[in-house]
C-alpha cells in the first residue's frame, strides 16, 4: 500500500474518531444538564421549563420560603402517577412530521411484542420531555402507515393531543378549512426543537401542524408517495416503467401483497403515478435509480411486491404483460409465489393532507439540518473507508483466478411466474378462519 493511501485512510479514521468522541462529550453534558434540571424543585423553574425530564409522574413539594423570600430544593416531595390530563397545563392537538432511517427498527408501530420500534422510541421522547397529557388512546393519537421493518421515511405524519402554552388550544384547534392565527404558532412550544433534543440520532421530528379535531393521521390522508433506490445493474429501465405504468389507476391489487384476510376485505386501490428516474449518485460506473409510486393507499407490503415483479421484468425473465395479467384477479386468483424486494430501500416519502401546513422554528431548522448534514458527513467517510479497502484488496493470482472461474456457483433457473405454486385465495383464506369460530 502507498504511503499516500495510508495517510488518507490513517486522517479518515481520525475524523470519524473525533466524530465519535464529540458525540459521546455532547452526550455527556446533556446527562449533566439534565440531571440538574430534574434536581431542581422550584416551582418558579419548573413552571418555565417546557423540557424537563420527568418519566410520566409530577412532582409535588412543600417548600419552605427563606427569609430573603427565596425558595430552597429538596425537601419533601410526593409522587403522582398521570393520570389522563395533566390539569395544570393546556393541550392542544397537533400533527407532527417525522423522519426515521429504519435500519435497526422493527417497524413503525408499536403493537407486536419486538422492540426497538419508531412508535416506542418517540414516545419515550413525549414522556421524557413531558409533553404527554394523558395515554396513546386518550390522546386521540393516529399514525399514517404502518411501515415495515427495515422501511425508512422522510415524511411519516402522526396525531395527538400535546402540551401547549396556548390558553385558547385547551378545547380544539380550528376546524378543517378554518386558519390558526398565527401568534398560537409563535408563542407555542417548539415541538420540533423540544422532541429533537430528546430522540435518538436516526428519528428526527422535522416539523408540526395544529389540527382539527377531527383530524386522523390515517384516514385524513389524500395521498402517499412511496420511494424505492435500486442499482441500475443491467435493468432494462424502459420495459421496468412501461410496466410500471400499468398499475396507475384503481385497480385489485391481492396478487401484489401480503393478503390479510382476517382485517382486509376490499383490496382495491388506486395508484395515481408511477416514474423512475436517475439518482445523483453512482458507484464505479453503476447508477442508482429510484421507483417513485404514489396513491391514496396501499396494502400490506403492496410496494416490495410489485417492484419486485418489476425487477424479474427487467431482468428479461417475465414479460411486460405479466401486470396486467396479475392484476386481472378474476383470470388469475390465485397469488404465484415469489419473494418480495428487500425491505431497506424502501422509504415513504410524503403523506399529504388537506389544510395542514407545516412548520419549523428557525433554531429548530438550523439544528436539524446541521445534524442532518452530519449524518451524512459520517457515513460518507464510512463508504470511503470501505471503498479504500476494496481497492486493496489482494489481487487473484492467475490460477487462483482460472480456480474461480471453473467453480462459479450457477444461479437458479428462472420458474415462470404462472408456473409456480400459488397461494389460497381470499375466499378460501376466510373460509378457514370462519370454521375456526
Amino acid at each position: 500500500m502507498s504511503e499516500a493511501k495510508q495517510e488518507l485512510i490513517s486522517s479518515l479514521q481520525s475524523q470519524v474518531e473525533a466524530l465519535q468522541n464529540r458525540v459521546k462529550e455532547l452526550e455527556a453534558d446533556n446527562e449533566k444538564l439534565l440531571s440538574k434540571l430534574s434536581l431542581c424543585r422550584c416551582e418558579k423553574i419548573e413552571d418555565n421549563v417546557h423540557d424537563g425530564v420527568e418519566d410520566g409522574t409530577t412532582l409535588v413539594e412543600e417548600n419552605r420560603k427563606t427569609e430573603s423570600g427565596g425558595c430552597k430544593t429538596g425537601k419533601k416531595k410526593v409522587k403522582e402517577k398521570m393520570s389522563g390530563t395533566l390539569n395544570h397545563h393546556f393541550k392542544r392537538f397537533v400533527a407532527l412530521k417525522v423522519m426515521y432511517f429504519g435500519q435497526r427498527f422493527y417497524g413503525f408501530a408499536s403493537d407486536g411484542n419486538m422492540e426497538p420500534t419508531v412508535e416506542s422510541e418517540i414516545f419515550k421522547a413525549l414522556e421524557k420531555t413531558r409533553l404527554l397529557v394523558a395515554d396513546k388512546k386518550e390522546s386521540h393519537y393516529s399514525r399514517c402507515g404502518r411501515t415495515d421493518k427495515g422501511v425508512s421515511s422522510v415524511g411519516q405524519v402522526i396525531a395527538i393531543h400535546l402540551r401547549s402554552n396556548i390558553k385558547e388550544c385547551n378545547t380544539n384547534n380550528a376546524s378543517m378549512g378554518e386558519t390558526v392565527q398565527e401568534e398560537q404558532i409563535e408563542d407555542e412550544i417548539d415541538y420540533v426543537r423540544v422532541l429533537n433534543r430528546a430522540l435518538p440520532k436516526d428519528i428526527r421530528v422535522v416539523g408540526w401542524s395544529p389540527a382539527p379535531t377531527d383530524f386522523s393521521a390515517r384516514f385524513s390522508c389524500i395521498s402517499r408517495e412511496y420511494i424505492y433506490f435500486f442499482w441500475r445493474e443491467n435493468l432494462n429501465l424502459s420495459a421496468m416503467e412501461s410496466a410500471g405504468k400499468k398499475f396507475v389507476g384503481e385497480h385489485d391489487f391481492r396478487n401484489f401483497c401480503k393478503m390479510d384476510a382476517a382485517n382486509v376485505h376490499n383490496y382495491k386501490r388506486h395508484v395515481t403515478s408511477f416514474e423512475i428516474s436517475p439518482c445523483y449518485i453512482s458507484f464505479e460506473g453503476n447508477q442508482l435509480c429510484a421507483i417513485k409510486i404514489r396513491g391514496s393507499a396501499f396494502l400490506w407490503h403492496q410496494v416490495r411486491c410489485m417492484v419486485a415483479v418489476l425487477f424479474m421484468i427487467g431482468q428479461g425473465l417475465e414479460s411486460i404483460d405479466v401486470i396486467e395479467s396479475l392484476l386481472d384477479t378474476n383470470g388469475i386468483p390465485r397469488k404465484p409465489q415469489y419473494n418480495m424486494a428487500p425491505e431497506i430501500p424502501l422509504v415513504l416519502q410524503s403523506c399529504d393532507f388537506e389544510g395542514l401546513k407545516f412548520t419549523c422554528s428557525l433554531d429548530a431548522g438550523h439544528d436539524l439540518r446541521l445534524h442532518l448534514r452530519n449524518e451524512c458527513q459520517v457515513y460518507q467517510l464510512q463508504a470511503a473507508i470501505f471503498h479504500e479497502a476494496l481497492l486493496n484488496c489482494l489481487p487473484l493470482a492467475n490460477d487462483q483466478n482460472s480456480l474461480r472461474n471453473g467453480m462459479v456457483k450457477k444461479k437458479a433457473s428462472h420458474i415462470p411466474l404462472f408456473s409456480r405454486p400459488t397461494e389460497p385465495t381470499y375466499e378460501e383464506r376466510r373460509a378457514k378462519l370462519d370454521s375456526r369460530k
